[in-house]
């Protein structure tokens, strides 16, 4: 429960991995990756899409490919780019990063997104290049933004004539929990990243859509990043497996969520904001004696593991391979440590 992308390959997928046709992927020849890539794309909506490696990835080229260099990209200050992605944006794109705050739920209020954007003109300030925003929000619970609040930010940034980029990772998950299609979700953007590895199961990659042009332009930023793979149909068979077969199924996970939530919240010292367990993740904030350190080395020696934020929050990831009996398990193995 580290993580939902700790989940292990499908049978499907791997019988689909080891019976792919594939090509060389540098050159555009890989029949098993265009297909992906087509069918994502399709999938959104959009015109083009791109495999790459990982989300992280997924992120920067994204940026390179709609940001002009040195400009500056707003985003969330809970963001995963802004936190865990190593400062690409800025090590490689020379782009400096302007937050707006990510309240509980995961929301920048558009008001204040609105006054961090700079039009050009001042000698002493980058002009904005980007905004970046993320669905569903992972430090914030895997909370979700809806379509309307997706709107509303884009026609901001877009009124001022700066480009908008969803770091979708888990986009599938906030798509089920509000019971829309994820291309109605996504409309009102330009590029998105959406993750095959967590949640989809599928052992590696992401993809990347929008337009033809910014397609081609993120394909040029793979290149340079050394994202260009040869066989990776290889890997695309089981991408395809993962949008036919497990996108449905997001929901279980979801409610398994719920679950453990209310199982945890009800033992002494861990405290669960119910309001914010929408998809497949629960964090959990405590304030008994032990640490979340303490706490998660306890329940790996239970075969439990989870993800540790700070000193007091604890994080558990739901996915296929996760049964409600495992919730049940996990319930009683907290109760017994507290």
């Amino acid at each position: 429960m580290r993580g939902d992308w700790a989940a292990q390959p499908t049978d499907a997928m791997r019988q689909a991995m080891a019976s792919a046709v594939v090509g060389d992927d540098v050159t555009h020849e890989d029949p098993t990756v265009i297909e992906l890539e087509e069918r994502s794309a399709e999938l959104l909506g959009k015109e083009a899409g791109l495999f790459v490696p990982s989300g992280t990835m997924g992120n920067l080229v994204s940026i390179l490919a709609l940001a002009p260099y040195g400009s500056e990209v707003i985003a969330g200050d809970q963001s995963h780019a802004v936190i865990y992605e190593v400062g690409g944006y800025a090590v490689i794109g020379g782009h400096p990063m302007r937050t707006a705050p990510n309240d509980r739920f995961g929301m920048m209020d558009p008001e204040f997104v609105q006054s961090l954007i700079r039009p050009g003109g001042n000698i002493h300030f980058p002009k904005t290049g980007l905004l970046l925003l993320e669905n569903s929000h992972n430090v914030r619970g895997g909370c979700v933004m809806n379509v309307e609040q997706t709107r509303t930010l884009c026609d901001v940034a877009h009124n001022a004539g700066v480009p908008v980029h969803l770091d979708g990772s888990r986009l599938f998950n906030a798509a089920a929990a509000l019971g829309i299609p994820a291309r109605e979700l996504v409309a009102d953007l330009d590029t998105i990243t959406f993750c095959l590895s967590k949640g989809l199961a599928a052992p590696v990659g992401s993809m990347v859509v929008g337009t033809q042009e910014q397609i081609d332009r993120a394909r040029g930023a793979r290149k340079l990043l050394g994202g260009g793979m040869r066989q990776a149909g290889v890997l695309a068979a089981a991408g395809l497996v993962a949008i036919d077969q497990m996108i449905d199924r997001l929901s279980e996970d979801h409610e398994n969520a719920r679950k453990l939530a209310h199982g945890l919240a009800d033992i002494p010292g861990f405290n669960v904001d119910m309001e914010t367990v929408q998809t497949n993740l629960v964090f959990a904030d405590l304030d008994g004696e032990k640490s979340a350190d303490e706490i998660g080395a306890a329940l790996e020696e239970h075969g439990i593991r989870t993800s540790v934020f700070g000193a007091d929050r604890i994080r558990f990831a739901l996915h296929y391979q996760i049964s409600s009996s495992d919730i049940d398990r996990v319930i009683n193995s907290v109760r017994q440590l507290v």
